[in-house]
């Protein structure tokens, strides 16, 4: 059973709806039959913070962060694999695809931070660093869009940059946020 819902998510889906490549690479993303997939982090948050910012509706976000969690999966090279189909269907995309189930494997080695193996997709994009970035969106086989925000959707559409805690320090945030200059291309938004 379906459960209604709220105003903002149906906003997202609207806004989803109505990008074309968006949309296209969600259904790319459903053909690959990966368990328990999302797009995600950059690819909805550049896109809602774009139409927020009265930007026109071509891709801002070139890299497709594409998350799974697949205990069956276990080597990196068929993410690697994946990844270099993905590039050559959708020249000019970079796709980052990423099994969650084998983050803590890396994850330590990469970023010097222990971690905890993850149970789900969805608990890996509770990790991600921004509030607003940790949000997945997955096309079903009937054609409707799930969305997994642990954190809401207001952040998201209220224009705030906010520090999820939960994995990354500080300190990391705020590097990510002058990396990514994310103050500079949506000069709406309330660093919080």
């Amino acid at each position: 059973m379906r459960t209604a819902r709220d105003g903002l998510e149906q906003r997202l889906i609207t806004l989803i709806r109505s990008t074309d490549w968006l949309m296209a690479t969600l259904r790319l993303a459903r053909s690959c039959a990966l368990p328990d997939w999302y797009i995600g982090a950059g690819a909805i948050r550049d896109t809602v913070w774009d139409k927020l910012h009265g930007y026109a509706t071509a891709v801002s976000c070139h890299d497709i962060d594409l998350v799974y969690f697949s205990d069956q999966r276990t080597e990196h090279d068929d993410d690697r694999g994946l990844e270099r189909r993905l590039h050559a269907l959708t020249p000019g995309l970079s796709w980052d695809v990423t099994n969650q189930a084998r983050v803590h494997l890396w994850y330590e080695k990469h970023h010097g931070i222990p971690l905890r193996k993850f149970a789900s997709s969805e608990a890996g994009i509770a990790t991600w660093p921004e509030t607003a970035t940790a949000i997945g969106v997955r096309l079903t086989d009937e054609d409707d869009l799930l969305i997994v925000a642990p954190f809401g959707l207001n952040d998201l559409f209220n224009l705030r940059l906010r520090w999820n805690a939960e994995l990354v320090t500080y300190a990391m945030f705020l590097a990510r946020v002058e990396e990514k200059k994310f103050l500079t291309r949506w000069p709406k938004l309330t660093l919080v």
